[in-house]
């Protein structure tokens, strides 16, 4: 207990918890869509199975991950470099945090709303069935991340748990929150680059100090709570959202 709660983990800790659960919106909001197809008395417990779901998927990504990560044996050469199981998941991972998240920021600002509904069949089965499946691929660009900014698998864990556990008590204000202030939501998808470059030069054999990250999405979260201090009365963009419920059927 006194190595996890050093002044590093304890940062990483509350950086990580922050950051899983602006990301963890998008879940949050997908399984909303879901759960609504459902009876009024069953959309509740959808949200809450969805979500314990999704912290299951991403423990069990993170210790896989976390294992492959300390494959530090040479697997073969490039230039003269070797590059091991370690380099090859931090490499595909910062690679796949830049590109999911430019991808994400484009679908947002210049996207075509509505371009994929959600198209499931109105029972639970069917419903928590998608959402487990969706839950893989947005648990992805989560684990990535933790691996990417902490070191210890319990501040991991612990991050993903105490993430999962807020967006549970706190799903409708937290998405309402980002909603009003979309701003945030491109501020996370931008930190997701930051992490995605220091997880390539990891990957290449070039440490980036966390501190340094840290530092940077610190200054940018004070930087924007000023702004939305001070243009609070301002009328925020509108950002597109290809996932739509779609219209209830007569």
């Amino acid at each position: 207990m006194d190595a996890f709660f050093t002044s590093d983990n304890l940062i990483a800790l509350l950086t990580l918890t922050a950051l899983e659960v602006v990301l963890g919106v998008d879940n949050v909001i997908f399984i909303s869509i879901l759960a609504g197809k459902l009876p009024p008395g069953d959309q509740a417990r959808a949200r809450r199975v969805g979500l314990m779901a999704a912290m299951i998927m991403r423990i069990l990504l993170l210790f896989s991950l976390a294992w492959i990560v300390r494959l530090t044996e040479p697997l073969f050469h490039v230039v003269g470099r070797a590059i091991s199981g370690r380099d090859l998941i931090l490499l595909g991972g910062g690679l796949f945090l830049i590109g999911k998240a430019t991808v994400e920021i484009h679908e947002k600002l210049e996207g075509v709303e509505g371009e994929r509904s959600a198209r499931v069949a109105p029972s639970f089965g069917a419903v928590i069935a998608q959402i487990m499946v969706l839950d893989i691929v947005f648990s992805l660009d989560s684990v990535i991340t933790a691996v990417g900014m902490a070191e210890s698998i319990a501040v991991m864990v612990v991050a993903v748990v105490l993430a999962v556990a807020i967006m549970m008590v706190s799903a409708g204000s937290v998405s309402a929150f980002v909603q009003r202030h979309p701003t945030v939501k491109v501020l996370a998808l931008s930190f997701l680059i930051l992490i995605g470059v220091s997880l390539v030069g990891e990957g290449l054999g070039h440490h980036i100090p966390k501190g340094y990250i840290y530092f940077a999405m610190a200054f940018s979260v004070f930087v924007e709570m000023i702004n939305l201090r001070v243009r609070g009365s301002s009328t925020p963009v509108d950002l597109r959202d290809p996932y739509t419920p779609e219209p209830p059927r007569h």
